[in-house]
């Protein structure tokens, strides 16, 4: 089976959020038609993490699910884990190093483990999310970036 692997890496904070969601869902629709199988790798550290993993929902909802995985992917353990587990089909925590380097280290993973990535980055700012988006880029990996977009 051919798997794409598909991350969402953005801002804690992002302006006009409906737009943002409707291209998101266009775009998660699209992949789910297109692909045999797609694993959609979501963190959960702000609203651009909760939007992508919301439409990603939503798609299934109207689609199906055979063919795509909604993968939360942590930076470290959480206590409250099982909340999680209802709402995602897999969670992971896919590298083991100190709380503070963690959602760095996490990003660049998901940047490495992707076909493609979603980004939701202005480039006029600073944060972890740029840092992930330049790796991206050195990395050559696909991007598209919906803050140039809207």
């Amino acid at each position: 089976m051919n798997i794409y692997r598909v991350a969402f890496i953005g801002h804690r904070e992002i302006s006009n959020i409906m737009k943002v969601e409707d291209m998101l869902e266009e775009l998660i629709r699209n992949l789910i038609r297109e692909k045999e199988f797609v694993e959609f790798y979501v963190g959960r550290n702000g609203d651009f993490d909760i939007s992508a993993a919301s439409c990603i929902k939503r798609v299934q909802k109207t689609l199906g699910h055979a063919n795509s995985s909604l993968i939360l992917t942590l930076p470290y353990p959480v206590k409250d884990i099982e909340y999680f587990e209802k709402f995602y089909d897999e969670i992971i925590i896919p590298v083991s190093t100190h709380f503070k380097a963690a959602i760095t280290v996490r990003n660049k993973w998901m940047v490495d483990n992707a076909d493609l990535l979603i980004a939701y980055v202005e480039e006029n700012k600073t944060g972890g999310a740029l840092s992930a988006l330049k790796y991206a880029k050195k990395q050559e990996v696909q991007i598209i970036n919906l803050a140039a977009k809207v």
